[in-house]
């Protein structure tokens, strides 16, 4: 690693004021990407702002058909939550399956949206239940926030505070892991809301998370497997890599949405 300050402030203001005096200043939540990449070398931050005695970013409660997640809530506290079991089972599950056990007691929601990787799991939950990403400033809808490849609507010194989740009546998340990481090759993540039918795939856009209007039109006059049928998603515009071609992805698109509309009914 290069040299850099460490600051560790106990309030959501002290980590503002941090940033915004920091030269290249970057926020470190659960870690997950940030200190590999440092080890690495591939990046070189002035400072190094620790989120983790911000006891203002911690904290899951429901109410009025939501519930709502502190930004530091780790992904372990997430599927282990009561509120997030009752008010929604599918994000509980989704959580539950992310990484190993180390990253699930590290990695934390909002780190996790902040970077949007492209084969991450909660972007794809975001979407396609509407959430609300609130930061220190603002409120951002989901299909607001994530706007392409590694980038979101946040502003530099911006911090994610909290992430609320209106309650589905039917949800359900499927995935295709890739065996070493557990990251999505695809993730399908289909919702039945008071707006509709939503479905937002992660792990095989080009520029990250989508949703699938073809597939919400058809689920929002009859939310099940079979209504799927015929449904596709065209392979232009997916990744190719190692793990998997566009077409195969593609393949996996309307596979996932299957089993999940199924899981969710």
């Amino acid at each position: 690693m290069y040299d850099f300050n460490y600051q560790k402030p106990s309030s959501v203001a002290d980590a503002v004021n941090a940033m915004k005096a920091a030269s290249d200043g970057k926020v470190l939540a659960g870690g997950q990407t940030l200190l590999p990449t440092m080890k690495q070398r591939l990046a070189s931050p002035s400072d190094v702002v620790d989120l983790a005695g911000c006891g203002d970013l911690s904290g899951i409660s429901a109410s009025g058909g939501s519930v709502t997640i502190g930004a530091m809530c780790t992904h372990a506290a997430v599927a282990g939550s009561s509120d997030v079991k009752g008010a929604i089972p599918a994000l509980a599950a989704m959580a539950g399956d992310i990484g190993d056990p180390a990253v699930r007691a590290r990695g934390t929601i909002g780190g996790s949206i902040a970077n949007n990787d492209p084969a991450a799991d909660y972007p794809a939950a975001c979407v396609a239940l509407g959430a609300t990403i609130k930061t220190d400033r603002r409120e951002i809808s989901a299909d607001d926030f994530f706007t392409g490849l590694f980038d979101t609507a946040l502003a530099e010194d911006e911090i994610i505070v909290s992430v609320s989740f209106p309650a589905a009546s039917k949800a359900a998340y499927e995935k295709f892991k890739q065996p070493a990481s557990r990251f999505a090759l695809v993730g399908v993540f289909v919702a039945q809301g008071s707006g509709g039918a939503r479905v937002a795939v992660t792990g095989a856009g080009e520029n990250g998370v989508f949703r699938v209007s073809a597939m919400e039109s058809a689920l929002s006059g009859n939310f099940s497997a079979g209504a799927l049928d015929g449904a596709s998603v065209s392979a232009d515009g997916l990744n190719s890599d190692i793990h998997a071609q566009a077409d195969y992805r593609a393949h996996l698109v309307g596979v996932l949405a299957k089993r999940a509309v199924a899981a969710a009914g």
